[in-house]
């Protein structure tokens, strides 16, 4: 590993060396004006770089990444100052030259620089990611704008981009830019190599190639001499860079077939596929081992899915003593309310963080009362409570949702902006069985109003039915809800927000006196 690295070390610093020896020699920096060459060099380092933007941005959206996506900004603003470079060749667009084409590349290659350290330094920055992924139109329209607005002021002859410049007479401003630029392209290739040096993949290197060749361009048209070597070196450069990223995601998508998965190895969240594909393969009996080494996961990465596991592993798990049949039982449900939204606009490492704090909150708390987790679909939980002939069911399931509150509201309290439990009870009979020949679960009308329940609910709220209600003990604290018109039921269904139950299970009272006193509320 160490010989490869110095062996790249040495092939990237070549042009540097030669950027020296150049300046060093005057003799040796040739003089070769050549337009059409000019032309179509930056030409196709604008086509490789639009091509790259299109693309990273495409699977930015996909993966809904934000690293990636200021990666494809970065693309595209390069691609457009380095087209509007291309058309400052003498003779094919404008006749003579001006400030605002001669400039654009220097400048281009500067705001790229910003949106490639930015997208190095994301991985340590959460609130700096979600800033980016609810505000990527605004940016992609932004660099639009900006490189529009450019253009039309460099065509149209006035301001102070109408003047004709040349390098030598610019170098002081562009060796300040260049600084600038080197410092961060080259703390965004530090950063990058480090990816690479972790998982080896070969799109990450390519990148760090470019960044670093990108970096010595921006010395070169500090330095270089109008038409002389020195000025076509970061010219080629500037090509490579672009064209090196092009084939290495090339490769990548021919391996892979899809673009999302061709930038997988940039991803902020690079873990999440790999860690799809291995929870599927345990759930399936594959050992930890076997895992690990087919999906190359670190301890830390096996470790973290084994956390994710922890609260499903037991669906895996047969029903032990639990036989088919008619039952009398209370059904809870239970989902984030936002969690598409927030699913959305967050990475994919902080969706999953989210989920497991959550859940790891929760299902003790159901468990504490008796609940036998039946499912989890995505963010949402489903549970009985009475599958043992526990008389007190209702309340055991009734206690559990306001329990599940409390516990989810103290995870919510530490962390501003993650989605909020809604829950919804209802009681009644069932019919325990299997669907597909697979672990027993309880269908049923009782279950499906639940679930409508649960819908009806707001965030933070239990929300329970007149079944669930009646059972309960007297200083049961409840608001009637309006009648509520229900999907799949024909008159409307009454329904309460339960806010609290006495501290004493064993406290009961009259059943009817209790329901008659709280619909008087």
């Amino acid at each position: 590993m160490r010989v490869r690295i110095a062996l790249w070390a040495a092939g990237v610093s070549l042009p540097l060396i030669g950027l020296w020896v150049l300046l060093a020699q005057p003799s040796l920096d040739v003089t070769w004006e050549q337009h059409p060459a000019h032309f179509w060099i930056v030409l196709a380092a604008a086509v490789a770089s639009m091509v790259l933007a299109l693309a990273t941005g495409d699977a930015a959206r996909q993966r809904n990444d934000p690293r990636v996506y200021l990666v494809s900004l970065a693309f595209l603003t390069s691609a457009g100052f380095l087209a509007l470079h291309a058309l400052a060749t003498p003779g094919v667009i404008v006749a003579g030259k001006n400030a605002g084409f001669v400039i654009a590349t220097p400048v281009g290659l500067a705001v790229a620089s910003f949106f490639v350290a930015a997208s190095s330094l994301l991985g340590s920055a959460p609130a700096s990611a979600e800033w980016v992924l609810r505000r990527r139109r605004l940016l992609w329209w932004g660099v639009l704008a900006v490189m529009g607005a450019w253009a039309a002021v460099s065509l149209s002859g006035i301001g102070p981009l109408d003047r004709p410049v040349t390098p030598e007479s610019t170098s002081k401003p562009f060796i300040v830019t260049a600084g600038v630029g080197c410092i961060l392209y080259g703390s965004a290739a530090y950063r990058y190599f480090g990816l690479y040096r972790r998982e080896r993949p070969l799109l990450v290197l390519g990148v760090v190639t470019a960044f670093v060749l990108l970096a010595e361009a921006m010395l070169a048209v500090a330095f270089g001499r109008n038409w002389h070597a020195t000025w076509w070196e970061w010219h080629v450069l500037m090509a490579a860079a672009f064209l090196l990223i092009f084939a290495s995601a090339r490769i990548e998508y021919a391996r892979t077939g899809s673009v999302a998965d061709a930038f997988s190895a940039l991803y902020l969240d690079r873990l999440a596929p790999r860690l799809a594909a291995a929870e599927q393969e345990l759930r399936k009996g594959a050992t930890a081992n076997e895992v690990r080494e087919r999906h190359r996961l670190s301890a830390e990465g096996l470790a973290q899915l084994e956390r994710s596991l922890g609260w499903t592993r037991e669906l895996a798990r047969p029903d032990e003593g639990l036989a088919e049949g008619d039952r009398d039982v209370s059904v809870l449900f239970a989902d984030l309310q936002g969690f598409t939204a927030f699913s959305e606009r967050m990475p994919a490492h902080e969706v999953l963080r989210m989920l497991n704090e959550n859940f790891e909150a929760v299902v003790p708390v159901l468990r504490r009362e008796g609940a036998r987790i039946d499912k989890f679909v995505g963010d949402a939980v489903m549970a009985e409570f009475g599958l043992g002939g526990e008389p007190d069911h209702a309340e055991r399931a009734a206690r559990a949702a306001l329990a599940l509150q409390d516990a989810a509201g103290h995870v919510a309290s530490r962390h501003e902006g993650w989605p909020r439990f809604r829950v919804g009870v209802n009681t009644g009979p069932v019919r325990v069985g299997t669907i597909g020949g697979h672990d027993l679960t309880v269908v049923g009308d009782t279950v499906n109003l639940a679930s409508r329940l649960e819908s009806r609910a707001e965030a933070g709220q239990v929300v329970i039915g007149e079944e669930t209600f009646r059972r309960l003990p007297a200083g049961a604290h409840a608001r009637r809800l309006d009648a509520l018109s229900v999907k799949g039921k024909t008159a409307p269904v009454d329904a309460y927000v339960l806010d609290g139950l006495p501290a004493d299970r064993d406290e009961r009272g009259d059943r009817l006196d209790h329901q008659e006193h709280e619909s008087e509320r």
